[in-house]
Protein backbone atom coordinates (compact mmCIF):
# COMPACT_ATOMS: atom_id res chain seq x y z
CA UNK A 1 0.00 0.00 0.00
CA UNK A 2 1.04 3.20 -1.00
CA UNK A 3 1.46 6.71 1.16
CA UNK A 4 -0.75 9.54 -0.50
CA UNK A 5 1.48 12.05 -1.38
CA UNK A 6 1.20 15.46 0.64
CA UNK A 7 0.16 17.74 -2.22
CA UNK A 8 -3.18 14.82 -2.59
CA UNK A 9 -3.33 15.54 1.35
CA UNK A 10 -3.66 19.21 1.27
CA UNK A 11 -6.33 19.09 -1.97
CA UNK A 12 -8.43 16.70 0.23
CA UNK A 13 -8.06 19.06 3.17
CA UNK A 14 -8.84 22.10 1.14
CA UNK A 15 -12.22 20.00 -0.66
CA UNK A 16 -13.13 18.99 3.25
CA UNK A 17 -12.95 22.54 4.40
CA UNK A 18 -14.68 23.66 1.20
CA UNK A 19 -17.49 21.41 1.58
CA UNK A 20 -17.94 22.08 5.72
CA UNK A 21 -18.47 25.82 4.68
CA UNK A 22 -20.66 25.03 1.49
CA UNK A 23 -23.04 22.71 4.38
CA UNK A 24 -22.63 25.47 6.79
CA UNK A 25 -23.66 28.45 4.38
CA UNK A 26 -26.54 25.90 2.78
CA UNK A 27 -27.70 25.25 7.09
CA UNK A 28 -28.23 28.85 7.53
CA UNK A 29 -30.40 28.92 4.14
CA UNK A 30 -32.77 26.31 4.31
CA UNK A 31 -33.08 26.79 7.94
CA UNK A 32 -33.73 30.85 7.12
CA UNK A 33 -36.12 29.45 4.52
CA UNK A 34 -38.16 26.86 6.74
CA UNK A 35 -38.49 29.66 9.25
CA UNK A 36 -40.27 32.27 6.94
CA UNK A 37 -43.49 31.08 7.28
CA UNK A 38 -43.09 30.97 11.01
CA UNK A 39 -42.11 34.29 11.15
CA UNK A 40 -44.85 34.82 8.41
CA UNK A 41 -47.76 33.28 10.87
CA UNK A 42 -46.24 35.68 13.49
CA UNK A 43 -46.33 38.63 12.25
CA UNK A 44 -42.85 39.32 12.49
CA UNK A 45 -42.80 41.39 9.52
CA UNK A 46 -38.85 42.24 10.13
CA UNK A 47 -37.43 39.07 10.24
CA UNK A 48 -39.97 37.76 7.19
CA UNK A 49 -38.06 40.75 5.69
CA UNK A 50 -34.52 40.12 6.80
CA UNK A 51 -35.10 36.41 5.06
CA UNK A 52 -36.35 37.41 2.43
CA UNK A 53 -33.68 39.74 0.94
CA UNK A 54 -31.08 37.19 2.60
CA UNK A 55 -32.79 34.47 -0.09
CA UNK A 56 -33.00 37.14 -2.89
CA UNK A 57 -29.48 38.24 -1.89
CA UNK A 58 -28.07 34.43 -2.39
CA UNK A 59 -30.13 33.85 -5.63
CA UNK A 60 -28.63 36.99 -7.19
CA UNK A 61 -25.32 35.57 -6.37
CA UNK A 62 -26.87 32.14 -8.02
CA UNK A 63 -27.60 34.11 -10.76
CA UNK A 64 -24.17 35.61 -11.52
CA UNK A 65 -22.33 32.46 -11.52
CA UNK A 66 -24.62 30.57 -14.07
CA UNK A 67 -27.01 28.99 -11.38
CA UNK A 68 -24.41 27.46 -9.54
CA UNK A 69 -22.63 28.36 -5.83
CA UNK A 70 -19.43 29.80 -6.41
CA UNK A 71 -17.66 27.34 -3.53
CA UNK A 72 -18.82 24.74 -6.69
CA UNK A 73 -15.83 26.23 -8.99
CA UNK A 74 -13.61 26.65 -6.41
CA UNK A 75 -13.98 22.94 -4.84
CA UNK A 76 -13.73 21.75 -8.23
CA UNK A 77 -9.97 22.70 -8.38
CA UNK A 78 -9.26 19.81 -6.08
CA UNK A 79 -11.46 16.92 -7.10
CA UNK A 80 -11.90 15.09 -9.87
CA UNK A 81 -15.48 13.78 -9.12
CA UNK A 82 -18.74 15.62 -10.20
CA UNK A 83 -21.66 14.09 -8.43
CA UNK A 84 -24.24 16.10 -7.34
CA UNK A 85 -22.67 16.32 -4.03
CA UNK A 86 -19.59 16.57 -4.38
CA UNK A 87 -18.91 19.89 -2.91
CA UNK A 88 -21.67 19.40 -0.07
CA UNK A 89 -22.31 17.36 2.25
CA UNK A 90 -25.52 16.74 1.47
CA UNK A 91 -27.55 13.31 -0.06
CA UNK A 92 -27.21 12.83 -3.59
CA UNK A 93 -31.13 13.33 -4.03
CA UNK A 94 -31.32 16.79 -1.97
CA UNK A 95 -28.14 18.17 -3.60
CA UNK A 96 -29.56 17.41 -6.99
CA UNK A 97 -33.27 18.95 -6.54
CA UNK A 98 -32.12 21.71 -3.97
CA UNK A 99 -32.81 24.87 -5.85
CA UNK A 100 -36.32 23.18 -6.72
CA UNK A 101 -37.58 21.60 -3.26
CA UNK A 102 -36.40 24.99 -1.40
CA UNK A 103 -36.98 27.07 -4.46
CA UNK A 104 -40.81 25.97 -3.66
CA UNK A 105 -40.86 26.31 0.06
CA UNK A 106 -39.45 30.15 -0.29
CA UNK A 107 -42.41 30.65 -2.55
CA UNK A 108 -44.81 29.08 -0.39
CA UNK A 109 -43.18 30.95 2.46
CA UNK A 110 -43.88 34.55 0.44
CA UNK A 111 -47.33 33.50 0.14
CA UNK A 112 -47.50 32.97 3.89
CA UNK A 113 -46.18 36.31 4.44
CA UNK A 114 -48.30 37.98 1.92
CA UNK A 115 -51.30 36.73 3.20
CA UNK A 116 -50.82 37.39 6.45
CA UNK A 117 -49.68 40.91 5.62
CA UNK A 118 -53.61 41.12 3.83
CA UNK A 119 -55.33 40.21 6.58
CA UNK A 120 -56.65 41.89 9.48
CA UNK A 121 -54.92 41.30 13.19
CA UNK A 122 -57.40 39.44 15.69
Amino acid sequence: MTQPDNAAIEMASHLRQIKLLHTAIWAVMAAAILMLPVAAWLRRNRLALAITVLVLAECAVLAVNGGHCPLTGIAARYTDARSDNFDIYLPVWLARHNKIIFGALFVAGEMTWLWRLRRPRT
